[in-house]
């Protein structure tokens, strides 16, 4: 008789009242939610910074001479700003922006086709990391002056 009965499952965790901090530590996030999450991080720090960005596009095209004070700026620094320090917020605009674009696409892909599977999610992550990181590397080494 044993061996007509179904197997035994062990029941899963429900989360309705979910407390930060015991419950999300253990949570693993798939791929595909990080790739979210760091959409929203990335168009907050490009919100964020939009006086940064206003003033360098500003500053490098009104004319020549903006435009050595903007390069000086990358390399000496201004105030008690060093220059590598505005170099590595570039770099970190760079990111925002490659990243919020790549995964801005996949959305939009998403919302075209309505068809999104496990596969498919984690798929379109790995190429938006792969993408955003990637040409980030590429324009931080021009950036940083490695060529």
């Amino acid at each position: 008789m044993s061996e007509l009965s179904p197997p035994v499952r062990a029941k899963r965790p429900e989360f309705r009242n979910i407390n930060a901090f015991n419950d999300l530590p253990g949570y693993r996030w798939p791929l595909a939610a990080i790739v979210s999450g760091m959409h929203r991080a990335s168009g907050l720090i490009l919100f964020l910074l939009m006086p940064f960005i206003i003033w360098m596009f500003d500053t490098s095209v009104s004319s020549e001479f903006s435009f050595a004070r903007f390069t000086s700026v990358f390399h000496n620094g201004f105030g008690f700003v060093p220059g590598i320090l505005v170099k590595i917020v570039a770099l970190g605009l760079l990111w925002a922006y490659l990243h919020h674009f790549f995964a801005g696409m996949r959305h939009i892909r998403m919302d075209m086709f309505h068809t999104v599977s496990k596969v498919q999610g984690k798929t379109t992550a790995q190429i938006v990391l792969v993408l955003s990181l990637g040409l980030t590397l590429v324009l931080g080494a021009k950036l940083f002056g490695l060529y």
